[in-house]
């Protein structure tokens, strides 16, 4: 099983952090253009809250129903219930570092699903693709939370 890890700090602290990722728009906010996203249904975040979204990959819709487990002061998972993956879940810890300053590691599990539907993960969840959608993530971080005390 194919595992993905990533770690960012951030000049925020620790409260700002949490406040952004509970935001319904993070989703929209942390994902790399060309990709659109489309919200259909988000919920608060909390335990076992849903999300549902399309990331458009150019004409390419990619329907995903995600829900949230492990919910706690310090981060969540993302567990997806039904999408293009066979496995995704996805848990975002914050380690306070200082007053101002946050380490957010992101660790990732997922599986492919087989034969041609295979095909499109093999090529969005490649490590050099994971690697430009995380390297994004954490430009976007630290530009919405600039500033942020």
């Amino acid at each position: 099983m194919p595992v993905f890890d990533y770690r960012f700090t951030v000049a925020a602290p620790i409260a700002a952090v949490r406040g952004f990722h509970r935001d319904t728009s993070a989703l929209k906010r942390l994902t790399p253009p060309p990709t659109i996203v489309q919200l259909h249904s988000i919920e608060p975040l909390a335990e076992g809250s849903v999300s549902r979204f399309t990331l458009w990959v150019g004409p390419l819709p990619l329907r995903w129903t995600a829900v949230h487990r492990d919910v706690h002061a310090d981060g969540f998972t993302d567990v997806q219930a039904e999408g293009p993956a066979a496995k995704w879940e996805h848990t975002h810890t914050f380690v306070a570092l200082g007053s101002n300053r946050t380490e957010i590691r992101e660790h990732i599990e997922y599986e492919h699903k087989r034969g041609i539907q295979g095909l499109v993960t093999r090529v969005l969840f490649s490590w050099p693709n994971l690697q430009f959608m995380f390297g994004y993530r954490c430009l976007a971080t630290r530009w919405w939370l600039r500033g942020a005390r």
